[in-house]
């Protein structure tokens, strides 16, 4: 498809615009720290991680292990940076496991 003069705007310029006009940003956000989590924790720790949900820039993660989550507790300040830099922006304060 050939490109018409003055058309100056990129694929990626009006899908940000798109997902701002129509507030999807918290929703893929949602979606997207699914996938950080598994990305930052490794296969070793997904295998016991039963749900994920982001509500208010809390990060809810179920566990079927309660040694795992005993474990995970004292790195939680670690987990947050490091899944914050995955999304490349402040998305979570606080990490609760259940």
């Amino acid at each position: 498809m050939a490109k018409r003069k003055g058309d100056q705007n990129s694929m990626s310029d009006v899908l940000k615009g798109f997902i701002e006009t129509n507030r999807l940003q918290k929703g893929l956000d949602k979606v997207s720290i699914e996938d950080a989590w598994h990305k930052v924790m490794g296969k070793a720790i997904s295998k016991y991680t039963t749900g994920i949900k982001l509500d208010r820039q809390v990060l809810y993660v179920q566990l079927s292990s309660s040694v795992l989550r005993e474990e995970l507790s004292y790195g939680k300040t670690k987990i947050i940076a490091m899944i914050n830099e995955e999304m490349g922006k402040e998305i979570i304060n606080k990490i609760i496991l259940r």
